[in-house]
């Protein structure tokens, strides 16, 4: 059916049962395959640009045909009954409080510092615990794999041969001891942070998807940062110490309390301004006597 005959129709008081669209055509595809050849035998051959010539003024013209003097349209039927809408849920789950005022920014509730905190220290025995059996069990000495951590700062341990490397020195001690503890506690405030995004999963992000990555990623710069460190390191037993960090430190997060965000309180309040009607007023509630 044409724009014409849809007038008419109208004209008459004929309802329609359904949508008026622009009838399909194939002729605006002929158009381009025409230019294209056209281009192309610019650097191929001439016959090729005759021919997409060819195509190109017969697409023109049957695409003209198509909306001129009147487009063609077809009628698509509607289908009057609406569709109803399953959903395997057995509850509605509601993004936004009852109390929140705007759309609420995920997660609601998060862990507190302080369980990042012991979730990264917890996860520190645990890799210190990997890292000295492997030592044992490879070296016979849990000597061995603290002085390849404290080599970071102290590069020049690492030229030293193996039987060296499991001796006891007090200052690769000291140095590995403060990195580990403090890489330790970053990645538990970065595990604290992380996990309420994956509630449902805690385990699997925090034992085994962020092992992996960072594992990884330290495989893939390791041997430009520290080439020679980068022979003595057994990967195998790194990525065990980190999943025994990730398993352990993921545990202990997920068994903290969890605290609701701020997200929902005035700036003022948030930023700890004493602004009269946000916070309790000086002496309020006290004895006067």
């Amino acid at each position: 059916m044409d724009a014409h005959e849809h007038d008419l129709k109208q004209a008459e008081g004929v309802e329609s049962s359904g949508v008026h669209l622009p009838a399909p055509t194939a002729w605006p595809i002929l158009l381009a395959l025409g230019l294209t050849l056209v281009i192309a035998g610019l650097v191929t051959s001439a016959s090729v640009s005759l021919l997409g010539a060819v195509l190109a003024v017969a697409g023109c013209v049957g695409w003209f045909l198509e909306v001129l003097p009147h487009e063609k349209r077809e009628e698509i039927p509607v289908l009057g009954e609406a569709e109803t809408v399953v959903t395997t849920r057995r509850r509605v789950t509601r993004m936004i409080l009852p109390e929140a005022p705007h759309r609420a920014r995920l997660p609601i509730e998060i862990y507190p510092v302080s369980a990042g905190v012991k979730g990264g220290l917890a996860g520190s025995v645990a890799m210190a615990v990997t890292a000295s059996l492997y030592g044992l069990l490879s070296h016979g000495s849990i000597w061995y794999p603290i002085n390849l951590l404290g080599a970071i700062v102290y590069a020049q341990a690492l030229q030293v041969s193996t039987a060296q490397m499991a001796a006891f020195h007090i200052e690769l001690l000291l140095v590995a001891t403060a990195i580990h503890l403090t890489t330790s506690v970053l990645v538990g405030l970065l595990y604290g942070a992380m996990l309420p995004m994956l509630p449902r999963r805690p385990i699997l992000l925090g034992g085994l998807i962020a092992p992996l990555m960072w594992t990884g990623l330290l495989h893939s710069i390791l041997g430009i940062v520290a080439p020679v460190m980068n022979q003595r390191i057994d990967w195998r037993w790194f990525l065990a110490s980190q999943i025994a960090f990730g398993i352990i430190a993921g545990l202990v997060v997920v068994r903290q309390q969890r605290v609701r965000t701020w997200q929902y309180l005035p700036l003022a309040a948030r930023a700890g301004v004493e602004a009269p009607g946000l916070m309790d007023e000086k002496g309020e509630g006290d004895d006067p006597a």
